[in-house]
């Protein structure tokens, strides 16, 4: 490494080192760029697919049931044999806007690590793979003191799972994604007593299976339009008064009630992690809270490609795979010259009923899968289309917890007239 005063010069960065940066490094030394280096910051890559013991993983990757470890270990090994170089305990601090190298546009950062200290890097690619974060206490507003015992579903997987310390002993989950319910069946699995689950939402917002799998067959009740509107408790977490939410998302009056818990875990929705992207000045979706990009998973910035949660909050870590590997694959073309910049493009328009869309744009390179959430359930057969006549598929339901794909051929685009400028999806009920 070169110290403060010179730039380390690379081939493809990847700033992340969890299932999409990973899956990406590796792709990008199968497609050809010769120096591709991954910057994590911590000890050891992974990402929180460390602390996910539990099975589940890899059903669409490998056609198999792995844990989040044996996961990660069959990407990492794809990694290291590709010839991807690591720099763990290292944090990206700073990126900065693309400048102009060699003719081109280059990414350039700034990084710092205990025993090398600061060093600047200039990249001919990069990939964000920063993942995302859990919403935490502070950002609810929720009244009372600040008592301990209160912890998002994710720290309290990571102290139980890797740490081996239990948060609690009685304990009260507070929101319905999917970190919290696996997290409800592995407290009671170490002996915990879980009494209830509150959705404020009047639909949940985790995957049905994991309803069916961790609350279901363990018999936790959960409760839907329902709220934690206080802490009780100085020291320690004693209680939380809960009450029923009405339309206007406000407590109901008459329906407050305490209930006596020493633990409160927090599953209130992932924030993706997009300090670095603002700070280069690459365009953001305000639906997904992630980067706009298109189908190759390229940016605003052009030399800027992002995939995984980084971009959008996925169901599954397969998806969050198959997006790195074409972030990676897309970042080594670019650095090596071969990827085109003068393409058409066409903006994604969705009907009022989708709330989330990514990609936002597509170009016609290769086939892809659009992403999407919807605003609202519709429990019945449903019509999820694309249109000028590029996609149909009848569902059996749309929910706001499970993602839908809307497949979309490069040829189909091509084939479009020259004054279309858009692409429009929609979802209709029967």
């Amino acid at each position: 490494m070169s110290d403060i005063s010179g730039v380390r010069e690379i081939d493809v960065a990847v700033i992340g080192g969890g299932p999409a940066g990973i899956a990406a490094a590796a792709a990008a030394r199968k497609e050809g760029a010769e120096r591709v280096v991954v910057f994590e910051r911590d000890w050891e890559a992974g990402g929180i697919l460390q602390q996910c013991i539990h099975p589940g993983f890899g059903l669409h990757m490998f056609g198999e049931e792995l844990t989040g470890p044996e996961y990660m270990d069959r990407y990492l090994k794809q990694a290291k044999d590709a010839g991807v170089e690591f720099a763990l305990n290292t944090m990206v601090f700073q990126m900065d806007p693309p400048v102009e190298a060699d003719g081109r546009r280059a990414a350039s950062f700034w990084v710092m690590n205990p025993q090398t200290g600061i060093e600047h890097v200039r990249a001919k690619a990069v990939v964000l793979a920063m993942g995302c974060r859990e919403r935490p206490a502070g950002a609810l507003g929720l009244a009372g003191s600040r008592p301990a015992g209160v912890y998002t579903a994710g720290t309290a997987q990571r102290f139980v799972n890797m740490e081996g310390y239990m948060p609690g002993k009685k304990v009260v989950i507070m929101g319905t994604g999917d970190i919290g319910l696996i997290m409800a069946r592995r407290m009671v699995l170490e002996g915990a007593e879980v009494v209830a689950v509150f959705e404020i939402m009047p639909w949940v917002s985790g995957l049905r299976r994991n309803i069916a799998q961790c609350l279901d067959d363990f018999g936790i009740p959960y409760y839907l339009e329902h709220s934690v509107c206080e802490l009780h408790g100085k020291d320690r977490l004693e209680g939380i008064s809960v009450a029923e939410i009405g339309k206007d998302r406000k407590p109901i009056d008459g329906t407050l009630r305490f209930i006596g818990c020493d633990t409160l875990l927090l599953a209130v929705g992932l924030i993706p992690e997009n300090e670095l992207s603002r700070m280069a000045g690459i365009e953001l979706d305000p639906s997904t809270n992630g980067p706009v990009v298109n189908e190759l998973l390229q940016t605003s910035a052009e030399c800027v490609f992002a995939a995984g949660n980084v971009v959008v909050v996925y169901d599954l870590v397969d998806f969050v795979s198959e997006a790195g590997e074409r972030a990676g694959s897309s970042a080594a073309l670019y650095a090596l010259g071969k990827l085109d910049t003068g393409r058409r493009e066409f903006a994604i328009e969705t009907t009022p009923n989708i709330r989330v869309v990514s990609p936002q744009k597509l170009c016609g390179e290769r086939d892809t899968t659009v992403f999407l959430r919807v605003a609202e359930p519709v429990e019945g057969r449903c019509k999820l289309w694309a249109e000028p006549g590029i996609f149909s598929q009848t569902l059996r339901y749309a929910r706001p917890g499970e993602m839908n794909e809307v497949k979309i051929s490069a040829q189909k685009l091509r084939e479009l007239p020259g004054d279309v400028k858009s692409v429009k999806i929609g979802l209709e009920a029967f």
